[in-house]
C-alpha cells in the first residue's frame, strides 16, 4: 500500500509539473503574440495619416510593378540573346546604376524648384510609358535605352518621394514607423513579386507582366494626383548655378560627420548585399547541389531577417538611438561575413545548408539595422529646402557602393571562387565599419539634432536663411 501510494504521489507530482510546463509555455506564447501584435499595431498607426497612407499605397503598388518588370526583363533578355542573356542583364543593371549614380543629382538640380506633385506624377507617367514599350523591343540595344530612361525617371521619383515624407510626418516617432513600413515593403516585394510573377506566368505570357508594371506606375501616379501634398517654401532672391545645385547634396554629406559615417555605412551594407544577390545561386546550386526552391528559401531567410529588425526598429531606436543601432549593424556584418567566408572555404557537407540559412538571416538583420534608420540622419541634417539635395545624394552615393561590390562579387567569384569573393567583401565591410565608427561623433549617442555649426544649410551654402536650425 505504501509503495502504491508513493508511486501515485510521484505520478501526481509529474503530472503537476507537466501542467505547469504547459501553462508556462502557453504564457510565453501569449506574451510573444501580444508583443508582436502590439508592435504591428503601433507601426500601422502611422497609416491613420491620410496623406501618408495614400503615398505608401502608391509606393507598395509601384514596388510590386517593378518586381514584375525584373522577372519579365530577364525572360525578354533570354528571348533576344539566348545564352548571352546574362551579359544583357548585366549590362542593363550597369545602365541602371549609371542612371542612379550619375544622372540623379543632375535631374534633381533641374526639378528641385518645381512643385513636388507634377514632378512625381510626371516621373510615374514616364516610367509607365517606358514599361509599355518593352514588349515591342526587337533588339538588345533598345533594352538599354528604355532602361536608362525608365531608371532615370525612378532616380527622379524616389529621392523626391523620400524627401517628402518628413514634411508629411513631422513627429519623429511617426517618421520612424514610416521608415520601418517602407523597409518592410521593400523586403516583402522581394518575396512576393517573384511568387506573383510565377503564378501569373502559368496563365499569361511574360510580355503581359510588363502590363502589370504599367498598372503599378499608373496607380502610383493617380494616388499622388489625388493626394494633397504639403507645400515646400522655396527661398527667393538667390540664383544658383546648376553645378552648385547638383553638388550641394554631396557637399552637405562631406561637411556633416554623421552623414560621412552614413557614407561608410553604405559600403558596409553593399558588401553583404552583393554576396547574397550575386553568389547565393552559385553556392546553393553548384556547391551544395540543392534544388532551385532552396535558392528561394535562402534568399527568403535574408529577407525575413531584415523584416524582423524593421518591425522592431521603432522600439530599438526609441530605447538606444540611431548611433547605437546602426553601429551595432556595422559591427555585426563584418563578423557574419567572416563566418560566410569560412563556410565557403569548407568542403560541402550536410550541415552547411543550415549554417547558410542562419548566416543569411543575420546578414539581412544587420543590413536592416543600418538601412531602416538611415533616413532619420538625412532628415536631421537637412532643412525643407536642402532635403531633396540630401536625399538625392544618399540615393546616388549608396548605389555607387554597389557599383564597387557587385562586380567584385561576380568577377572574383568567377575567377577565383566564392571563398576569395566573400573574403574580399568582408574586407570591404571592415573598412566601411571602421570608417563609420571613426566618423560618427560620440556626443550623438543621445540622438540630439545636428547643431548649426555641424549642419550645412542653405544659409551656409548660398547665403540664404535656413528654414530650420539645429
Amino acid at each position: 500500500m505504501k509503495l502504491g501510494a508513493a508511486v501515485g504521489s510521484i505520478q501526481g507530482h509529474a503530472g503537476w509539473e507537466q501542467r505547469l510546463e504547459g501553462q508556462e509555455t502557453s504564457y510565453y506564447e501569449c506574451i510573444s503574440t501580444h508583443l508582436c501584435t502590439r508592435l504591428v499595431t503601433v507601426m500601422l498607426s502611422v497609416l491613420k495619416n491620410t496623406t501618408y497612407r495614400r503615398l505608401f499605397s502608391a509606393q507598395v503598388v509601384a514596388l510590386v510593378g517593378t518586381g514584375l518588370l525584373t522577372v519579365a526583363l530577364g525572360l525578354l533578355a533570354f528571348d533576344l540573346a539566348g545564352k548571352d542573356a546574362g551579359a544583357v542583364m548585366g549590362t542593363a543593371l550597369t545602365v541602371k546604376m549609371a542612371a542612379y549614380v550619375g544622372f540623379a543629382p543632375v535631374i534633381n538640380a533641374l526639378v528641385a524648384r518645381l512643385p513636388k506633385k507634377p514632378v512625381l506624377i510626371g516621373a510615374d507617367l514616364l516610367r509607365a510609358g517606358m514599361a509599355l514599350c518593352l514588349p515591342f523591343i526587337t533588339e538588345t540595344w533598345q533594352i538599354y535605352v528604355l532602361i536608362f530612361v525608365l531608371q532615370s525617371a525612378s532616380a527622379t521619383f524616389t529621392p523626391a518621394f523620400q524627401s517628402l515624407i518628413p514634411q508629411v510626418l513631422k513627429d519623429e516617432r511617426d517618421y520612424t514607423r514610416a521608415l520601418s513600413l517602407s523597409r518592410l515593403a521593400y523586403d516583402m516585394e522581394a518575396l512576393v513579386s517573384p511568387a506573383l510573377a510565377a503564378l501569373l506566368l502559368t496563365v499569361i505570357s511574360y510580355n503581359n507582366l510588363f502590363l502589370g508594371t504599367v498598372v503599378g506606375f499608373l496607380f502610383s501616379a493617380s494616388m499622388v494626383m489625388f493626394t494633397r501634398l504639403p507645400r515646400t517654401e522655396q527661398a527667393a532672391g538667390v540664383q544658383t548655378s546648376l553645378w552648385h545645385r547638383t553638388t550641394l547634396g554631396t557637399r552637405i554629406f562631406w561637411r556633416n560627420r554623421r552623414l560621412r559615417s552614413l557614407l561608410a555605412l553604405n559600403l558596409v551594407v553593399a558588401a553583404p548585399t552583393a554576396l547574397v544577390l550575386v553568389n547565393t545561386v552559385v553556392y546553393v546550386r553548384e556547391t551544395l547541389h540543392r534544388p532551385a526552391t532552396d535558392l528561394a528559401l535562402a534568399l527568403a531567410c535574408f529577407g525575413v531577417g531584415s523584416m524582423i529588425v524593421a518591425l522592431c526598429a521603432p522600439k530599438f531606436l526609441d530605447s538606444f538611438g540611431d548611433r547605437v543601432v546602426m553601429l551595432t549593424g556595422a559591427a555585426l556584418l563584418p563578423v557574419v561575413l567572416a563566418g560566410a567566408t569560412v563556410l565557403t572555404f569548407l568542403p560541402p557537407g550536410p550541415g552547411q545548408w543550415w549554417w547558410l540559412l542562419g548566416l543569411w538571416f543575420l546578414l539581412g538583420a544587420g543590413n536592416s539595422t543600418i538601412l531602416t534608420p538611415s533616413s532619420r540622419l538625412l532628415r536631421n541634417a537637412s532643412t525643407e529646402e536642402t532635403a531633396p539635395y540630401v536625399f538625392t545624394a544618399q540615393f546616388s552615393l549608396s548605389h555607387a557602393c554597389y557599383i564597387i561590390t557587385y562586380p567584385l562579387a561576380g568577377w572574383i567569384g568567377a575567377a577565383f571562387g566564392l571563398g576569395p569573393a566573400a573574403l574580399a567583401l568582408t574586407f570591404i565591410a571592415m573598412i566601411g565599419s571602421a570608417g563609420a565608427f571613426l566618423s560618427w561623433p560620440r556626443h550623438s549617442l543621445t540622438d540630439a539634432p545636428a547643431v548649426e555649426t555641424e549642419e550645412v544649410t542653405i544659409e551656409q551654402s548660398t547665403g540664404e536663411r535656413a528654414q530650420r536650425g539645429h
